[in-house]
């Protein structure tokens, strides 16, 4: 269920896969990438692969389309106040994504950082200051569900914030005190909390403590970039390296603009604060919005489609082995793409998953899955190139069919 689960390398031999098609998934024949000068990746020995894993951090998530490397390149050379770009680029992203005010973070986790810095703190210089020592606060503690209090809850009390876990309403209104700083929703855990989006959002503006909600991956669908906006979210923060293709290390915070201004004395460029390591640069805030922009005008009907027509030709490749199955799927939240999950007869075909992927990351171009359970794989296909389905198709094929 989590969105960044680590596959366990079997092997990290440096063999370098083939780079295949025109560029990534939604680029014309006509896009095609200039030839470098200098591969550094070529030249250190680094294996590159094919990603049909996912838009993992370990998997370096996913490829920047020409209009984000266009904005990274041509603002490189020029210099800019960093203030000034956050100010013209957050107005832009705010009028995209339906909120007060946004702002461009060194990923989702810093915006959750930063926003529960900014809840906590305001405006106050000495409170920022302070942080994550919240000794003197008034207010300090935020309130969680049960089932979304796990891993990425370690970005806000990163800030000093203190967890209070509830898993009824009944809990959450005698949780609610004048020490209550906020209420976070992890939206990926949506299923494993009692309390959903509007009921949560209704009990916080009736007692007005802020809600900040973690939508790191859960997009697309597209509207979910101001769906929680529109719901009355006083914090969003997503992820800017997936779905979107900005820069990997980038993110973005949105929501009321009062509450964006105290995160931001919380960030770089200003000193004495907790997310002065939490850095961008002018070329990953210009990259992130030029993104955003690119994404939110894709055609997202027929990308679906390319999607699930690239998931049926590997599946129909895989299944001409005697002993496969496949299904295919969709999750609920996060990575809301077609799934395919590829299964076999453990009798009839000698191989495990992970024999599986070995044989995948090793072959030539080097192809990287996901480990489903002990005789199946998960594939997906969004970060894709074009052809390489064809070329992932092959390779599952042949390995199945060694061993069948």
């Amino acid at each position: 269920m989590k969105r960044r689960d680590l596959i366990k390398y079997l092997s990290v031999a440096p063999i370098v896969g083939g780079i295949v098609g025109s560029g990534i998934p939604f680029l014309s024949d006509a896009a095609v990438i200039a030839p470098l000068k200098r591969d550094l990746i070529k030249e250190l020995g680094l294996r590159t692969f094919i990603n049909a894993a996912g838009t993992y951090t370990t998997h370096t998530a996913s490829l920047m389309d020409p209009e984000v490397m266009e904005a990274i390149n041509s603002s490189s050379s020029q210099f800019v106040m960093i203030s000034e770009v956050q100010d013209k680029v957050g107005e832009k992203i705010a009028e995209l994504c339906h909120a007060e005010a946004a702002m461009v973070t060194a990923g989702c986790w810093s915006a959750l950082v930063l926003g529960t810095a900014g809840i906590l703190t305001g405006t106050d210089l000495k409170k920022i200051g302070q942080l994550p020592n919240v000794e003197g606060f008034e207010k300090m503690e935020m309130i969680v569900q049960k089932g979304h209090n796990y891993d990425y809850v370690h970005a806000p009390t990163n800030a000093g914030a203190k967890v209070i876990v509830i898993e009824t309403k009944e809990e959450l209104e005698n949780a609610i005190t004048e020490k209550t700083a906020l209420m976070y929703y992890l939206n990926v855990a949506t299923d494993l909390g009692q309390i959903k989006h509007e009921e949560w959002v209704a009990i916080a503006k009736k007692h007005q403590v802020p809600t900040m909600i973690d939508i790191a991956a859960d997009i697309p669908p597209v509207q979910n970039l101001w769906k929680y906006n529109d719901l009355g979210f006083d914090l969003v923060c997503v992820s800017g390296g997936k779905a979107i293709c900005g820069p990997q290390s980038a993110g973005i915070l949105m929501g009321r603009k009062e509450l964006i201004k105290a995160a931001r004395l919380n960030a770089p460029p200003h000193g004495d604060n907790i997310g002065r390591g939490m850095k961008v640069n002018k070329e990953e805030i210009l990259g992130m919005y030029a993104a955003l922009d690119h994404y939110i005008k894709r055609d997202h009907k027929k990308e679906w489609q390319d999607w699930e027509e690239r998931v049926a030709l590997i599946g129909d490749e895989a299944k001409k082995v005697n002993g496969v199955t496949t299904t295919v799927t969709v999750p609920p939240i996060a990575n809301h793409t077609p799934l395919l999950n590829i299964a076999w007869d453990i009798s009839k075909i000698k191989i495990t998953s992970q024999e599986l992927q070995l044989a995948l990351r090793n072959g030539s171009p080097s192809i990287e899955t996901m480990q489903f359970s002990p005789n199946s794989i998960n594939i997906t296909v969004f970060m894709l190139r074009p052809g390489e389905e064809k070329i992932v198709a092959k390779r599952v094929h042949e390995e199945l069919n060694k061993v069948g």
